[in-house]
């Protein structure tokens, strides 16, 4: 009989040691890249003479363009195996998760494939996000009036 000693032992020597320190600073270099990408794009939306409302507007949807043509090409998920967490937290990564379902479903097709599927990753986060903001803006209103 294998014991709870003995199993961990075993998985101990068939579980390879993450280099978390390495990964850290993957994931902090590429994520802070793409964040880096999205000022550069706010500069020259900027330089071109746009107003901060409309950069504000234009920056996450060109990141989000670029995430999903990444993904599309299979760029992004190479780029996510090398960064892990550093792909996941910008837009970009938001965008990477939707794109990837809707290409994993598409066979299924338009409606039941593409449309349903894809937001089964992305739909908590949206209502998440949503909750979150009416909440902190709940609460900021609430602040304001003292």
């Amino acid at each position: 009989m294998i014991t709870k000693n003995i199993y961990n032992e075993y998985l101990k020597k068939k579980t390879p040691n993450s280099p978390t320190f390495k990964n850290c600073i993957r994931a902090f270099m590429v994520g802070g890249i793409i964040c880096a990408v999205g000022q550069g794009i706010t500069d020259i939306l900027t330089y071109f003479g746009l107003g901060l409302s409309e950069t504000k507007i234009l920056t996450p949807i060109i990141l989000i363009v670029i995430g999903g043509i990444l993904t599309a090409l299979g760029i992004y998920d190479k780029l996510g195996k090398y960064a892990g967490g550093g792909t996941i937290i910008p837009i970009t990564g938001f965008s990477n998760s939707i794109i990837s379902s809707a290409i994993e479903f598409r066979k299924e097709g338009f409606i039941l494939g593409v449309g349903a599927k894809m937001f089964t990753i992305a739909g908590p986060v949206i209502v998440y996000g949503t909750v979150a903001s009416v909440v902190y803006g709940l609460i900021y209103w609430i602040t304001t009036l003292f």
